[in-house]
């Protein structure tokens, strides 16, 4: 059966602005107010899901989903790491960090390698099977390009070339083994390349 899989990123928070790991933080107040006008934008759909984020439950509230936590779309697992500045980290371990974006399989953070987060991704976009074939889900950034990166089959490096912006759609449809994708769109309204 062929799944069409819309994941919307979530909007704006501080962690972002901050270029902080993701740590479970809430939208900030510019965040909430672009959620909310983009209510109305978002595409209908049988099945609603979030990531188990406050940034992504707050922004399915504020787009009107009657979404359920899915705790496969956890963001990427950053351990020790989580809630610091890339900066931060960086002074501190720079190894460690040239190892985390070289080699994919490194995870000196103690969290999720790189392949294991595309792993974990795929086998949940593997497995989806919507009441309609169509399932809408608000999912960090780092879920949306393993999403990407694992249905077009593309190495694990390529994540990293991959830019989701806040309250984008991106589409992928197929199912296991053949996927297509739609990228970073807004989930309706206006043309390419106009943002709201």
């Amino acid at each position: 059966m062929t799944v069409r899989v819309m994941l919307v990123s979530p909007a704006m928070n501080a962690a972002l602005r901050e270029a902080r790991f993701e740590g479970d933080a809430p939208l900030d107040r510019s965040g909430r107010e672009r959620a909310r006008a983009a209510a109305g934008l978002v595409p209908e759909t049988g099945l609603a899901l979030s990531g188990p984020s406050e940034r992504c439950r707050e922004t399915a509230a504020a787009l009107g989903l009657p979404a359920r936590t899915e705790p496969a779309l956890s963001g990427w697992d950053m351990a020790r790491w989580a809630g610091r500045g890339l900066d931060e980290v960086a002074a501190a371990e720079p190894a460690a960090v040239a190892a985390w974006l070289g080699d994919p399989s490194a995870a000196p953070h103690g969290g999720e390698s790189l392949h294991a987060l595309i792993g974990r991704i795929g086998g949940w976009l593997d497995a989806l099977d919507g009441p309609d074939g169509t399932v809408l889900a608000v999912a960090e950034a780092a879920v949306v390009r393993a999403a990407v990166v694992h249905g077009l089959g593309l190495p694990a490096q390529a994540f990293w070339r991959l830019d989701v912006g806040t309250l984008t759609l991106t589409e992928l449809s197929g199912r296991s083994g053949r996927w297509n994708v739609a990228l970073g769109r807004p989930p309706a309204g206006p043309p390419a390349g106009d943002t709201w």
